[in-house]
């Protein structure tokens, strides 16, 4: 492709790029292929000859937008968001242009230090003490991985990495039953073992149960074994459930534990003043993870960590081999060493330029929207008789389900998921589920970049609708 054909071409993949933007909402939400329906329709080899670049957004319109599931439509309710925006696109192409691999500050100077400034920009906007320092990790699996394995070694005296994990006592970490599937994964791939993942049970409100977490860090302990971490989650992925930071973090200190907390999605709320108060206990944290990438409008990948122990990080995942070496080193962050991955992109640039375009007020100013859009779907939830909400709402996941009288949980919960599917399988909305308390729940979450009360509104009409309709 000469420079001419690639400005021509870029010009109208922008106007693609406005256009689809501007009429996001007016395709399905969810997908409506069949699975294998994408595959059959792609040749089973490659071409043999160059063919043009429009060739390939036709392609695009034909075959791949049919499959794709529009995350970024007002109408998406679903899971957590995977919000964009407009100063986060543009800057996303302007890091695909520069293509710079920022894995070493020689490498990148300039990623590195921004990186380094809007990880200090983001720490004083969600509140974290001022000696927590912070690095971009891509997915808050990865992030939580690095802080296991972190926890793990400053347990063994950073032996594991060099003897192995099977060379001491029986490591143990806790978490709640409420937590994130990256707890397992992570502790899986560390080396720690599944069977040594501890599940405490929650409260009432679906959140950690501390005097339960105590109990079993004491009797792991009489058995021999040494518990290395504890992950608390702000947030949780079913309900938004808060695990209390302070009763959790005096234990981890009093019995040599690192407490990591995974505030994943609901991390973004701490950017206001009035939900501070999720992060009571703030000085017991030694690692910390939002992601700007959920809920603060910034283009998937991007993952802010945050460590109060840096030293402990670094050596427990620094290689450095000749072709690394620089006459920088130990004057400048080489991020590299801050985590799994040795190629890094440059992600920071995104965040300084969604920041800057929103402003802080102005990232409040939609947080505040789409919080309060949550209690208001609530008032209408609850003004009916036949529907239930089923955990305390926290930020903008609203827990619900149909539950007309005369029916047994088996039969409520078949209801459920049949109008879950009908719901879906309508494009007009999407919408994910849980389970709590061995009830069957749809979850409505208020936090697409362009949601507005409208479209609150209509998905609740629908969801009334369809409620309705259904046959027992």
């Amino acid at each position: 492709m000469t420079p001419e054909e690639f400005r021509k071409h870029a010009h109208e993949l922008v106007e693609w790029m406005a256009s689809y933007m501007e009429n996001v909402g007016k395709y399905p939400v969810k997908s409506q292929v069949k699975p294998g329906e994408i595959f059959s329709r792609i040749p089973g080899k490659p071409p043999l000859k160059p063919e043009p670049f429009n060739f390939l957004m036709a392609d695009l319109e034909e075959i791949i937008m049919p499959g794709i599931t529009h995350w970024q439509s007002p109408d998406f309710f679903a899971y957590f968001p995977a919000n964009t925006s407009p100063p986060s696109i543009l800057a996303e192409m302007i890091i695909a242009t520069l293509g710079a691999q920022c894995m070493n500050w020689e490498t990148s100077p300039a990623a590195a230090e921004l990186e380094e400034k809007m990880m200090i920009w983001l720490r004083d906007m969600i509140g974290l003490p001022a000696n927590f320092e912070g690095v971009i990790q891509d997915t808050a699996s990865t992030a939580t991985l690095a802080a296991i394995v972190t926890a793990r070694e400053k347990a063994t005296a950073y032996t594991a990495n060099s003897e192995g994990i099977n060379s001491g006592r029986i490591l143990r970490v806790y978490c709640s039953e409420q937590a994130h599937s990256s707890v397992e994964k992570g502790v899986r791939i560390s080396g720690i073992g599944r069977k040594n993942l501890v599940r405490i049970p929650v409260r009432e409100d679906f959140s950690m149960d501390p005097e339960k977490l105590g109990k079993a860090i004491s009797s792991d302990k009489k058995k021999g074994y040494l518990p290395c971490c504890v992950i608390a989650t702000i947030g949780t992925t079913g309900t938004t459930a808060v695990d209390p930071l302070r009763p959790i973090g005096e234990i981890c200190s009093k019995n040599h534990v690192w407490l990591h907390v995974d505030a994943a999605m609901a991390g973004t709320a701490l950017i206001l003043p009035e939900f501070q108060w999720m992060l009571d206990g703030r000085e017991y944290i030694d690692s910390f993870l939002f992601n700007p990438h959920k809920w603060m409008f910034t283009n998937f990948d991007c993952t802010a960590f945050f460590t109060k122990d840096a030293e402990s990080l670094i050596r427990t995942f620094e290689i450095l081999p000749e072709y690394l070496k620089t006459r920088t080193r130990g004057k400048v962050n080489d991020y590299r060493d801050w985590g799994i991955p040795l190629g890094r992109r440059f992600r920071a640039l995104k965040l300084w330029s969604v920041i800057r375009s929103y402003g802080t007020e102005g990232l409040q100013e939609k947080i505040r929207q789409h919080i309060q859009f949550a209690v208001k779907l609530k008032e209408m939830i609850l003004k009916e008789k036949d529907f239930e909400i089923l955990a305390p709402i926290v930020i903008n996941v609203v827990c619900f389900r149909y539950a007309p009288s005369g029916n047994d949980e088996k039969q409520l919960n078949d209801l459920n998921e049949k109008m879950n599917h009908l719901l879906n399988d309508s494009g007009k909305i999407y919408l994910s589920h849980t389970v709590l308390n061995g009830k069957y729940t749809l979850r409505m979450v208020t936090g697409q970049t362009n949601v507005t009360f409208d479209h609150v509104e209509k998905a609740w009409r629908l969801i009334l609708q369809t409620a309705r309709s259904i046959k027992l």
